[in-house]
């Protein structure tokens, strides 16, 4: 899949058009995956390229400043799920102040058809777009009808009778239902990073772990899980987690995850893994001193050691 990021004013970034999808898709659920499938399923038929239209940042990072709702993917990991997906290119211009003026009509001449040549549109059922989400999908039909594209509006997944929205993924997570957000997502929740240098201090108690900064202003899941990792050996392996702010041990700062993976010792510093949530143990908390937190540590990873054996 290749990425357009910058675009060239008044030159097309498209020229022969495209089959596109619009949308945040953060998190890519099982909605934004019907979406996408029916995006890649016309572009075939049409025998052009299947296109998915994003912002980076999104628009309500940009909006919300610090307040924004925490982030489900960051902007690497949403590219990878999106390549998977099998589409050809992911159109992800910067959002800013000339995003944010634009008026529907503009945003469809300029963005639409001017750069990409949008043949066919998929959009979700509550999609809004331009200049304070005046837009919609009948200001769509209407551009489509006169200047030559076809507009189709899907409708949501529902699952136990509950329609996916990353806003329930995320309060899943809050809450650390890792099951509720597994059936909503399709797949279970995960992170990805690099792994950096720490302080050393897990390998002196016992429990060496892979430190990956989260690169998001916040994170909607904080506390002790069960985890498998990818990125190392052709397998996942299995593994404990620590997500958040350390409070033992002077946190209070950026927020990290730190991974300790079972029966493996080696230098990883550099590797980009991912990181699947299994499921949560219990919340951060605060040890009186090093030998009660690892204490509890041992219990952490036994636990975590046998719901991963039983999944």
């Amino acid at each position: 899949m290749l990425l357009i990021r910058r675009p060239q004013p008044g030159q097309a970034a498209l020229p022969d058009g495209c089959v596109a999808a619009i949308g945040t898709f953060d998190g890519v659920h099982l909605g934004h995956q019907r979406i996408f499938a029916r995006v890649i399923q016309v572009a075939a038929e049409r025998g052009l390229p299947a296109l998915a239209f994003s912002f980076e940042p999104m628009p309500a990072e940009f909006f919300g400043r610090g307040s924004a709702p925490a982030r489900l993917t960051r902007f690497r990991e949403k590219f990878s799920a999106l390549s998977a997906m099998g589409l050809d290119y992911f159109f992800c211009p910067p959002f800013n102040a000339h995003m944010e003026r634009l008026e529907p009509g503009e945003f469809i001449d300029e963005l639409l058809v001017s750069l990409l040549n949008v043949q066919h549109l998929v959009v979700g059922d509550d999609f809004r777009f331009a200049r304070q989400r005046r837009g919609g999908v009948a200001d769509l039909e209407a551009a489509g009808a006169r200047l030559g594209f076809s507009v189709e509006q899907i409708a949501s997944v529902q699952v136990a009778g509950e329609r996916v929205s990353s806003t329930d993924i995320r309060q899943a997570l809050q809450s650390g239902d890792l099951a509720q957000a597994h059936s909503l997502l399709g797949r279970h929740y995960q992170m990805t990073g690099r792994v950096v240098r720490g302080q050393g201090l897990g390998r002196k108690l016992g429990f060496p772990t892979a430190n990956v900064r989260l690169n998001r202003r916040q994170s909607a899941l904080h506390g002790i899980f069960a985890v498998r990792v990818h990125g190392l050996t052709e397998g996942p392996l299995a593994g404990v987690a620590s997500l958040g702010s350390r409070p033992t041990v002077g946190g209070g700062g950026e927020p990290l995850l730190e991974v300790h993976i079972f029966d493996f010792d080696r230098p990883i510093y550099g590797t980009y893994i991912s990181v699947d949530f299994v499921a949560k143990l219990r919340d951060e908390e605060h040890f009186p001193n090093l030998e009660s937190m690892t204490d509890q540590m041992h219990r952490d990873a036994a636990r975590a050691r046998a719901i991963l054996q039983a999944a």
